[in-house]
């Protein structure tokens, strides 16, 4: 007897339809074919036991099971409720007239229970895409796939309800679409407010401007100037999540297995602060199985490297290509994947390696070139991909007395979500979404200087020093500047706040050390 099931299988962040095919007939040979790797082939085990332990008959007969297609490749655990399901149609155990309407996935333990997956949500949104009636997944896994419409999700924890579903005998748990649970899962407030912050005004700012434009930025300070403390208030003043941006994020975090049992969306964006200790693998993403590294997991939030100057020169220099991509490519021999990776990146270092260079209390104590040689290792195609340069000075003793409360988050997520409404009408219809992403041909249409603006800019790259490379980043954050006022044209003034945000271009750092 012939029973076909359907599951998934998940490449980077999308899902693909697999028919399992399950043929029974005489005799005890067991064979899967359709390119299974060992931990789908070890199924074959834990389903005998999970069967005999659920008071289910595992057929001992000549079984044949086909994984089609044939040509991707099958790994890992998720695919043993559909095997089992299948044994058990093939052997007239269960009703199969309805599995063809459902994409089912589990592991199965050994008494039969059923063990969350990984990549629940890229499933979902694919079976809806196919057209199934429903998806069947693990209970932990069920609320994650109920953001997706026009698909009705259910969640099992024991393989014999599944098989009592089938027969009609027993209704599983049913988890519903409700589009408006999106908007009360999103936070207001956050345990980090820039209220908080005493001083650091212009620093204030220079965050204000990063997260208007989706600017990256580099801090440069003392210990202890508060680098670290700012960095973890930037999401609070960024917009909240979209629907669709909501969704393309919680897809990464369910491949990465992130997932809570509780979730259902990721719906504040992501804050990611990995160790200087990290490898590359880990930082970009990797492995035999190619699995989103941390960089993906800031996808549409925020990627801080506290220390930059202490990460490995190697894992500093393959973050140049998903800073400019917005997307990182992992190549493999037969297969490659690909995971979203647009974030805003954040970097706090020192300034030298004794820490006080340009202090203005404490004598920096470094020989000479030391600083150059400290900021060497930053190298200068990376330097390049950072929009503001920002030095931050450590806080007075009477500006931390102040009782005062300085401005609050919400009103700096004001201005800034204003300012990204303005960007999204002037780019829409276009891939780009916010003025960091601009190329040349749209810094010419949407960035024209004045003979004023011009020549401030002129005078700056020759006397300041500063690099070629400085120009673009310039003009773009000038843009953004001009944005946040809600004016149309660049002036004088935003060129020259933008200008200031270049303190680390390598022609004037470190040359008196």
């Amino acid at each position: 007897m012939l029973a076909r099931t359907f599951g998934s299988a998940v490449y980077g962040v999308n899902a693909y339809k697999i028919a399992i095919e399950v043929n029974a007939d005489k005799g005890t040979l067991v064979s899967m074919v359709g390119l299974p790797d060992a931990a789908v082939k070890e199924a074959q085990q834990r389903i005998r036991a999970a069967l005999i332990n659920s008071d289910l008959k595992h057929p001992v007969r000549n079984y044949t099971i086909n994984m089609a297609p044939a040509d991707i490749r099958k790994e890992g655990t998720a695919y043993d409720l559909p095997l089992a399901l299948g044994l058990l149609a093939a052997t007239g155990q269960m009703k199969s007239e309805e599995l063809d309407g459902y994409v089912i996935m589990g592991e199965l333990s050994l008494d039969g229970s059923i063990r969350p997956i990984r990549g629940g949500l890229p499933m979902a949104i694919q079976a809806a895409r196919d057209d199934f009636k429903g998806i069947i997944v693990p209970f932990e896994n069920a609320q994650e796939c109920s953001v997706v419409d026009d698909l009705k999700v259910y969640g099992a924890r024991h393989i014999r309800e599944v098989v009592e579903f089938f027969n009609g005998n027993h209704s599983l748990s049913y988890f519903p679409f409700d589009k408006d649970r999106f908007s009360e899962l999103q936070t207001t407030k956050f345990s980090f407010d820039f209220e908080d912050v005493k001083g650091q005004a212009g620093l204030k700012r220079a965050f204000e401007i990063a997260a208007a434009g989706v600017h990256n930025i580099m801090l440069s300070g003392p210990p202890g100037a508060g680098k670290t403390m700012l960095a973890k208030r930037l999401p609070s003043i960024l917009p909240p999540l979209s629907l669709e941006e909501a969704l393309e994020t919680t897809k990464i975090h369910s491949v990465a297995g992130k997932m809570k049992r509780s979730d259902e969306l990721v719906v504040n964006r992501p804050f990611r602060n990995p160790h200087h200790s990290i490898s590359d693998v880990a930082l970009v993403g990797g492995g035999s199985f190619p699995q989103p590294g941390e960089i993906s997991l800031a996808h549409n939030g925020v990627l801080f490297l506290d220390e930059l100057p202490e990460f490995k020169r190697t894992v500093l220099e393959v973050m140049r290509q998903p800073l400019e991509e917005r997307n990182v490519c992992i190549s493999r021999s037969k297969f490659s994947v690909e995971f979203p990776a647009s974030f805003m990146l954040v970097a706090s270092m020192n300034p030298c390696p004794c820490g006080y260079f340009n202090h203005p209390d404490k004598e920096c104590s470094c020989p000479p070139g030391a600083v150059q040689r400290y900021l060497n290792k930053i190298s200068g195609p990376l330097l390049d991909r950072i929009d503001l340069h920002v030095e931050v000075t450590p806080v007075s003793f009477s500006q931390l007395q102040k009782i005062e409360k300085g401005e609050g988050s919400s009103e700096i997520r004001d201005r800034v979500t204003q300012s990204r409404r303005i960007q999204s009408r002037r780019f829409e219809g276009s891939k780009i979404h916010y003025n960091a992403q601009m190329g040349s041909a749209e810094m010419e249409k949407h960035c024209a200087l004045d003979e004023d603006s011009k020549n401030i800019l002129n005078l700056a790259m020759n006397r300041l020093k500063l690099s070629a490379r400085a120009y673009h980043r310039i003009v773009k954050v000038a843009r953004t500047i001009a944005d946040l006022e809600g004016v149309e044209r660049i002036t004088a003034t935003h060129i020259s706040e933008a200008i200031q945000y270049r303190s680390l271009d390598k022609e004037n750092w470190g040359v008196t050390a």
